[in-house]
């Protein structure tokens, strides 16, 4: 018989749930089992990090036999379809009381289908975002957790110790019930759209208004880094600019494929947001122009047509710069705004209380 040793569990050790369970293991006072569907990656976790501690399980029932009651374990797997069966083949081993906590990236109506069919069970469900990706999760991410008061209780204080930290403070609330964190979480990525969105448009006006260099234009956004748009978009974009392609020599930026991928949450902020009556043209927008940049056929096809060139006439290259420097900043607040302004109209269509001046802080880091 496997002895309780873990205090909390991860299962899915993917680069998400890898590095959640080694920020986990790092802190003070943890114990961490893991679970992989194919023990191959648990092994590979065990091999690379044997100083984390880890309690490996083979099965279900060993995974479950290795947590402390209440047990609570933390789903980091592909959304949809392996989150459905992962739940199921916990609830067979958990009992009334343990906590199952899906920190995928879910369509917040099936995190409130997910609770209402594990609170039948006496089983607490709490869907929670995680945001700041690969690198969030090891050394800190903004976490975003539903769920009931009594679940709260019990992980608050794990989550506050792996969270990020913003001028002291952890990045992580108790956002609401049921769908609550996956909704602000999908508002959150929604948000994100429309700031990579922005920044893009602005390094296009500028290069086409001032024909600065890429080199140039990254000494641009590092300087507006050190201002009111300082953030993680800010300084990657600079650094990103400054990069070049080794066989050609030319601007990485001139060369890499002019399509963007998505995963969805944009789409989904923006069909909400029009379920609930919200506008929000500015996310909407940068949804659409991701979708666009996914048809090169038919942009290339579409500069044969007669109409303008998009030519812009600049003759104070500085003044015309810090034009654009306060255009993006207004229009990041408006995107902002913008995606509150739905949180606030889902949390009163789906009766959650929301602090939206805590989701706001917690934004600040991860």
């Amino acid at each position: 018989m496997t002895e309780a040793a873990a205090n909390i569990g991860v299962v899915g050790l993917a680069v998400m749930g890898s590095n959640l369970a080694r920020n986990l293991a790092s802190r003070e006072g943890n114990t961490v089992a893991i679970f992989n569907r194919t023990y191959a990656k648990t092994e590979e976790l065990l091999t690379e990090h044997p100083e984390a501690g880890f309690v490996p399980a083979r099965d279900y029932a060993e995974f479950a036999a290795s947590l402390q009651k209440p047990r609570t374990a933390i789903i980091m797997v592909k959304a949809g379809g392996p989150t459905d069966a992962v739940i199921e083949d916990l609830i067979s081993v958990f009992e009334p009381g343990d906590i199952i906590v899906d920190g995928g990236n879910a369509l917040f109506t099936d995190t409130i289908r997910r609770e209402k069919r594990v609170r039948e069970t006496g089983i607490n469900f709490v869907g929670m975002g995680v945001s700041g990706g690969e690198e969030g999760a090891l050394n800190g991410p903004s976490l975003m957790p539903g769920g009931s008061d009594e679940s709260w209780t019990t992980l608050g204080p794990i989550l506050r110790s792996i969270a990020a930290i913003a001028e002291g403070e952890p990045c992580v609330t108790h956002v609401g019930h049921d769908g609550a964190g996956h909704f602000v979480k999908m508002v959150h990525n929604g948000i994100e759209y429309a700031d990579m969105q922005l920044i893009a448009e602005a390094y296009d006006l500028i290069r086409r208004g001032t024909g600065k260099s890429p080199a140039e234009i990254a000494d641009i956004f590092a300087a507006w880094n050190e201002g009111e748009l300082q953030s993680y978009l800010i300084e990657i974009t600079a650094e990103v600019l400054r990069q070049t392609d080794a066989p050609t020599g030319r601007p990485l930026v001139d060369v890499i494929l002019d399509q963007a991928g998505a995963k969805g949450t944009g789409g989904w902020t923006v069909q909400t947001a029009i379920d609930l009556g919200v506008p929000v043209s500015g996310i909407a927008e940068a949804v659409f122009a991701r979708s666009l940049s996914s048809h090169p056929e038919q942009r290339a096809v579409s500069q044969n047509l007669p109409g303008p060139r998009g030519e812009i006439a600049v003759d104070d290259a500085d003044a015309f710069v810090e034009q654009v420097r306060l255009a993006l900043y207004a229009s990041k607040i408006v995107a902002y705004s913008q995606g509150f302004d739905e949180i606030r109209a889902g949390a009163a269509q789906y009766d959650w209380s929301i602090d939206l001046g805590k989701v706001a802080s917690i934004w600040r880091g991860g």
